[in-house]
């Protein structure tokens, strides 16, 4: 039976719920902010939970089905987590509360501060910043920060790798600072020619996601980091692979100055529209006196609180209201103390391993542009020999007709026609080789009848929309009104 739309059984009058009766005095709303163009339907409260339950299992989610979008890292979010995070005494706080009031909370803040330096090898943490990119821009402005309290205001360059995270050109560009891209060579690590060719006194660093997008880790890692430091720059990391790493290594022993957390990629909180972000950022000793505040820090006078608030001498400012995202700090401070070191550990060699078997599956039928051992992720080109119009958007779109969402689409740009895909370490074998098993059938699907797959999916209540036209203005007004 097919749902029928709410406009189809709306009917005058009729209400989804009833208010009571204000206990304070009416005021009629602002004029201007009413509108006589927005006919919404009138239907009773059973039809519309009947509506939007019927939309929520059109959707695809990581609690129906493999979700293997490459750089999202962690899909599933421990629903333990979840618990810990609705407990009464956390959410019953306020952020204005004395400290020796909320002395719980902040004990959580602080190990959870000294966790990610402990994980990362960075002494410094500020737990403000309220995503990843907004940890980008944060640690950026800490850079610049640090370098023009040097004196050296002449500097005004960032150096961004061609691998790198989409995010860094636009964090480099929103903290007034200019973008230089730097290629790969033919292993997918960092060019060290281009690098040195750039390095001046107009650098203030380089944004290094390690792993990067290709799904490597840079081999001259070490080597990199040095060039940028010998110019006076300084090196930032994108944590946004970290899990990869977990545990294994730390980021400030590669030589980074500056690195944030995405905790929704590497320490179990809600991703996408599961909810707020965070973005922690860690930084070295000497860059910890510019780190936004306040921070969490122990009290020396005995006479009062144990933790307190402390803002560092030289802080950027606070980068965002009172002190980040708490719920989600929550999530991830359970995630941290239930799994523990060798946890973590195994987080990171268990998705690793699972996207090199993975990456075994199919090499040879979907081309490998660098043919190393992949991290947690990686990148093929969907591209079929034998079907030479096939594009990595038909093999996507063919993947929803097994079921399957579709990996990451044409990044990074750097590899033609990019499928990227992430498995995560908490997949099944059984799950990796059905999802295989798909891919290697729609390679056969390709050179055999390649029209399936350009007119593909065929089995989704919607097929291939006109993506130009939905992002229209118009459109997307009409499509909140009948005539959509």
């Amino acid at each position: 039976m097919t749902e029928p739309l709410l406009y189809e059984i709306s009917s005058p009058g009729r209400r989804g719920c009833r208010l009571p009766q204000p206990d304070v005095q009416r005021e009629e709303l602002p004029a201007g902010f009413l509108r006589d163009d927005l006919p919404l339907p009138e239907v009773s409260e059973m039809d519309l939970v009947r509506h939007y339950v019927h939309l929520s299992q059109l959707n695809h989610a990581v609690d129906t089905g493999f979700y293997p979008l490459g750089s999202c890292t962690m899909k599933y979010n421990p629903r333990v987590n979840e618990a810990i995070s609705h407990l009464p005494g956390f959410t019953q706080l306020h952020p204005l509360q004395p400290p020796d009031t909320v002395q719980g909370a902040l004990v959580l803040l602080y190990e959870l501060q000294e966790f990610l330096g402990e994980i990362s090898g960075f002494p410094g943490i500020s737990l403000q910043p309220a995503a990843g990119a907004h940890g980008e821009m944060t640690g950026v402005l800490i850079m610049r920060k640090a370098l023009y309290d040097r004196g050296e205001t002449q500097r005004n360059v960032i150096l961004v790798p061609d691998s790198a995270h989409g995010t860094n050109p636009a964090t480099t560009t929103m903290s007034g600072l200019k973008v230089v891209q730097i290629a790969s060579d033919a292993a997918g690590n960092v060019d060290l020619d281009a690098l040195r060719v750039h390095l001046s006194d107009q650098v203030v660093g380089l944004m290094l996601t390690n792993p990067n997008t290709l799904g490597l880790f840079d081999e001259q890692v070490l080597e990199v980091t040095r060039l940028v430091h010998e110019a006076g720059g300084l090196v930032y990391g994108d944590g946004a692979n970290l899990n990869a790493m977990l545990g294994i290594c730390k980021p400030a022993d590669l030589g980074f100055d500056v690195m944030h957390f995405n905790l929704h990629k590497t320490f179990g909180t809600p991703h996408g529209g599961g909810g707020p972000g965070a973005g922690p950022v860690g930084v070295t000793a000497e860059l910890a006196t510019f780190l936004p505040g306040p921070i969490v820090v122990e009290q020396e006078d005995e006479e009062s609180p144990f933790l307190t608030w402390h803002v560092p001498e030289k802080s950027i400012g606070p980068v965002k209201s009172f002190y980040g995202n708490f719920g989600v700090l929550v999530r991830a401070y359970t995630y941290i103390r239930m799994l523990g070191a060798e946890g973590l550990r195994r987080v990171a060699e268990n998705a690793v391993l699972n996207a090199n078997y993975l990456l075994s599956r199919i090499r040879g039928v979907y081309p490998l542009p660098y043919d190393r051992t992949c991290m947690h992720e990686f990148v093929v080109e969907g591209r079929i020999e034998g079907a030479p119009d096939v594009r990595a958007l038909d093999i996507s779109k063919r993947l929803m007709d097994y079921g399957f969402h579709p990996p990451t689409n044409y990044f990074p740009l750097i590899v033609p026609e990019a499928l990227m895909i992430e498995p995560t370490e908490t997949e099944s074998k059984e799950t990796l080789d059905a999802f295989a098993e798909a891919l290697l059938k729609i390679a056969e699907e390709a050179r055999e009848d390649p029209e399936l797959l350009h007119n593909a999916p065929h089995t989704t209540p919607l097929g291939r929309l006109d993506e130009v036209r939905a992002s229209h203005p118009k459109t997307m007004r009409l499509c909140y009104t009948q005539e959509c």
